[in-house]
C-alpha cells in the first residue's frame, strides 16, 4: 500500500516516513517545504505542494494510487499562533479541509492525524487521559481540536476512518544522525539545552524555579521521536484492520523536569551547561504528564526508546553533526 505523508519533510514526519518504509509501506511525501527540509526526505519521492492546491492533491492521490494518509502538515509555533491566529486557522484547518475533500473525491478513507496535547490546555490533574476536558489555551491548540472534530464529522458523514494522536513533548533523533530536529526558530527545550552545550553561549533560561515539583522546575512528558513514529505506523495498521476512529495520547506516563533535562544533557555531552532562572511564563502548568494506557492497550504501542539519556544522546548526535541544520 502507498501512503501519502503530508508534512513528511518535517521533524516527526520524516522519522515517520522511515518507520512506514521499514514496516513495508511505500511512502510519498507531500510538503510545501515552508518549514520542512528536502534533505530530510532523501530516498523517498517528494511532491512539493501546498494543501490548498486541491488539484495537485487530487492528482497525487489518484495517480499514485494512495491507500491512506498520515497528516503532519501544519504550523506549530504556539507564540506565533497567538500573534497571528488567522495564519493558523487558514493553514491548519483550511489545509485539512482541502485534504479531506481530495481524499473523499479519490476514495481514500483512512487518515492518521498528528494532533497534540495542546488540545487539553492546562488541565488540573495528571496524568492526563483522553477523558480529560479539551480546553485549548492558544490558537494552535484550538486548530488541532477543530481538526479532530472535523475528522469525527467526516467519519459520520462519509465513513472516513481516522486516528488522532495527541502527543506530548517530542525529543531525540534517528540514531544514525542523518535526520533530526531543525527549526528556523527553535523553541523546544532539548535542542536549546544542547545548543548551550555546544556553544556555551550563556543564553539558556529556565522559566520558573518555584513550581510545586521536586526541584522547582516544570515537569513535562518527553517521548522519543522514533516511538512517536512507531505509533503512527501502528495507528495506520489499526485502521487498515478495521479499527474504529478515535484519539490516543502518546507519552511515557512519567515526566522529567527542566533541571533533569539539563543534568541529563551534561551527562551525555560532558559540558557544563549554564542557565539562569527566569520568571514563570503565563499559562505554563507545573506538570503535564500523559496517561497513555489506551494507546498501549488498543494499538499495542510501547515507548521503548524514551529514556532521557537515549533521547538526549540521539539528539546530540544529530546536532553535533548538523550544527546549522540540513544542507549546511
Amino acid at each position: 500500500m502507498t501512503i501519502l505523508v503530508t508534512g513528511g519533510a518535517g521533524y516527526i514526519g520524516s522519522h515517520c516516513v522511515r518507520a512506514l518504509a521499514a514496516a513495508g509501506y511505500d511512502c510519498v511525501v507531500y510538503d510545501n517545504l515552508s518549514s520542512g527540509h528536502r534533505e530530510a526526505v532523501y530516498g523517498f519521492p517528494l511532491v512539493a505542494g501546498d494543501l490548498s492546491d486541491v488539484k495537485k492533491l487530487k492528482a497525487t492521490l489518484s495517480d499514485l494510487k494512495i491507500g491512506g494518509v498520515v497528516h503532519f502538515a501544519a504550523h506549530s509555533l504556539v507564540a506565533e499562533s497567538v500573534a497571528d491566529p488567522l495564519k493558523y486557522y487558514e493553514n491548519n484547518i483550511g489545509g485539512t479541509v482541502s485534504l479531506l475533500a481530495a481524499m473523499r473525491t479519490c476514495g481514500v478513507d483512512k487518515i492518521v492525524f498528528s494532533s497534540s496535547a495542546a488540545v487539553y490546555g492546562a488541565p488540573g490533574r495528571t496524568p492526563i487521559t483522553e477523558a480529560a476536558p479539551a480546553k485549548p489555551v492558544n490558537p494552535y491548540g484550538e486548530t488541532k481540536l477543530a481538526i479532530e472534530r472535523l475528522l469525527r464529522a467526516a467519519d459520520t458523514a462519509y465513513g472516513m476512518k481516522s486516528v488522532a494522536l495527541r502527543y506530548f513533548n517530542a525529543a531525540g533523533a534517528a540514531p544514525d544522525g542523518n535526520i533530526g530536529e531543525a527549526h528556523a526558530v527553535e523553541t523546544h527545550l532539548v535542542p536549546l539545552v544542547l545548543r548551550e552545550a555546544r556553544t556555551n553561549g550563556g543564553s539558556l533560561k529556565v522559566f520558573g524555579g518555584d513550581y510545586p515539583t521536586p526541584d522547582g522546575s516544570a515537569v513535562r512528558d518527553y517521548v522519543h521521536v522514533l516511538d512517536l513514529a512507531d505509533a503512527h505506523v501502528l495507528a495506520l495498521q489499526y485502521l487498515i484492520n478495521g479499527g474504529k476512529s478515535g484519539c490516543f495520547n502518546l507519552g511515557t506516563g512519567s515526566g522529567a523536569s527542566v533541571l533533569e533535562i539539563i543534568q541529563a544533557a551534561r551527562d551525555v555531552t560532558g559540558a557544563d551547561i549554564a542557565y539562569e532562572l527566569a520568571g514563570r511564563r503565563a499559562g505554563d502548568p507545573a506538570v503535564l504528564v500523559a496517561g497513555a494506557d489506551k494507546a498501549k492497550r488498543v494499538l499495542g504501542w510501547r515507548p521503548s526508546r524514551s529514556g532521557l539519556f537515549t533521547m538526549i544522546r540521539d539528539a546530540y548526535r544529530w546536532h553535533s553533526r548538523h550544527p546549522d541544520g540540513f544542507g549546511k
